[in-house]
């Protein structure tokens, strides 16, 4: 039997500041600033935020290489947000993305969130369908999202 290639996939927590987690953000802001003006791209995420306790970034390894990474940060004691979602071009489509959704999922679960956010953006048409594809729903954007015409905020609730 063979096997996919999500099950060659190793999601492990990371701190912000280590090499690969720089050039996979970096990387993602690059594209990001490539589909929109500057002023609607949020790059805000700090380690205080994903400190044990309050969330996790994590990366995807792939035969001993980072190619994706992703966030989860808690907003108050019931809801998180997801951050910083990313896989490397040469590697999408092989459900990198939806594993280490999968992954901070189970994290929010564990730091006790009832539901998630997130923001996405209208030219990522993908990211839209991996979202709804895994039950998020369009919910009104919402801080800094709320004025931007370019946004669209996702929710999910967690069951359990």
């Amino acid at each position: 039997m063979s096997r996919s290639a999500r099950d060659l996939i190793e999601v492990r927590a990371s701190p912000l500041d280590s090499r690969e987690a720089r050039e996979l953000i970096a990387a993602l802001n690059a594209e990001l600033l490539a589909l929109y003006p500057p002023e609607q791209c949020f790059h805000d995420l700090d380690e205080d935020q994903v400190a044990p306790g309050r969330g996790r970034f994590v990366l995807a390894w792939e035969d001993g290489a980072a190619v994706g990474c992703g966030a989860i940060r808690l907003i108050d004691d019931e809801q998180a947000e997801l951050k910083r979602m990313y896989v490397v071009p040469e590697r999408r489509g092989r459900g990198i993305s939806r594993t280490v959704l999968e992954s901070l999922e189970a994290v929010a679960r564990e730091l006790g969130a009832r539901s998630i956010v997130l923001e996405t953006g209208i030219h990522q048409p993908v990211a839209i369908s991996l979202y709804e594809s895994s039950a998020y729903r369009r919910v009104p954007c919402f801080g800094a999202y709320a004025s931007s015409p370019t946004s669209i905020c996702m929710e999910k609730r967690l069951a359990g």
